[in-house]
């Protein structure tokens, strides 16, 4: 074990699966001699080649459009896309194609194919640069949605992912980059579909995604300081999502919160509570659901407006504060 960034971490796998597996590469723009939008496939060309790791023209519709072929025909292709907002530009070949092939050719074909993309706000990169959209890939049937919160995860689940035989959207927070924890040298994986308790606790739930686990896991260490315990849960894969150890948390705390970065209106975050609502978990709560996500507005530039745009650690406090007033 080491300290290691999740950039570092995300580099890493991409190295151990180019190393393992032939059918394994990689295609997007800049990802070459420039070593990718945020630097995590720096050094790879020169070790791997050009062949396995293709610099692509600027056409996120056609990148896609080759990973779903080169899927088709038995390559493991990951493809990058610098901004999870361009995801725009590939949603037919990724949401009418990628998802639907397996189903549509009646299980004859497969599409093992990895889309890896950075997205969130906090960089001040403006609205067309700091969207959440893995909603909408949740929305979509035959796509899997993974979304790491720390470097040990993101190295595990991405082996995970390149692994599977469906499509799956990997997103990776750019405020997460930085971010540093001990991970294993060796190659591991994480199984796609397995929630963790980042942080165990008695008195609120909060399942938290991305970036708002970090966020939550602050928030708890202010809580705690006042007596109140805050237990942390994170989904780490929206698609397959593991009900049972949310259920299970809020079965013991019997108040939650539910949070995402991503807008609030129609987010992940509804998909949770309706989940928590629907079970017979919820006839135990002693409180409505709580749900936190972003404002209904574009992403603005200016860094407090941003602020101001999306949950922040104090948000959370408050949050769960008031749970406990209100019984």
């Amino acid at each position: 074990m080491r300290a290691i960034t999740y950039l570092e971490a995300v580099n890493e796998a991409l190295d151990e699966a180019l190393q393992d597996d032939p059918k394994v590469f990689l295609l997007g723009e800049d990802i070459g001699v420039y070593g990718g939008g945020f630097g995590a496939t720096h050094g790879l060309q020169k070790k791997y080649g050009a062949e396995r790791v293709r610099e692509t023209p600027i056409s996120e519709s056609a990148i896609a459009g080759v990973a779903v072929g080169a899927a088709m025909t038995g390559m493991r292709p990951i493809m990058e896309l610098q901004f999870s907002d361009f995801i725009t530009v590939a949603m037919d070949q990724l949401v009418n194609q990628a998802a639907k092939i397996h189903y549509m050719y009646g299980g004859k074909a497969n599409v093992p194919m990895v889309m890896r993309t950075a997205g969130g706000s906090g960089t001040g990169a403006a609205a067309q640069h700091s969207q959440s959209l893995e909603n909408w890939m949740a929305h979509i049937p035959g796509l899997k949605v993974v979304q790491p919160a720390n470097a040990y995860d993101a190295k595990g689940l991405l082996h995970a992912a390149i692994e599977d035989e469906n499509p799956v959207m990997f997103y990776e927070h750019k405020l997460l980059y930085k971010t540093e924890m001990d991970v294993p040298k060796a190659k591991y994986t994480i199984p796609l579909g397995k929630a963790d308790i980042k942080r165990e606790g008695q008195d609120v739930t909060i399942v938290a995604t991305g970036i708002m686990v970090e966020k939550a896991l602050k928030a708890a260490e202010l809580l705690a300081q006042e007596g109140i315990s805050l237990e942390v849960v994170d989904p780490r894969t929206l698609v397959p999502l593991d009900k049972e150890t949310i259920f299970s948390s809020a079965a013991k705390t019997k108040r939650v919160i539910v949070a995402t970065e991503a807008v609030k209106n129609s987010g992940f975050s509804a998909e949770l509570a309706a989940v928590i609502a629907e079970s017979e978990i919820s006839r135990q709560l002693l409180h409505p659901i709580v749900r936190l996500g972003g404002e209904f507005v574009p992403m603005p530039a200016q860094r407090l407006l941003e602020e101001m745009a999306t949950p922040q650690i104090e948000t959370i406090v408050q949050a769960a504060k008031q749970l406990l007033k209100e019984g």
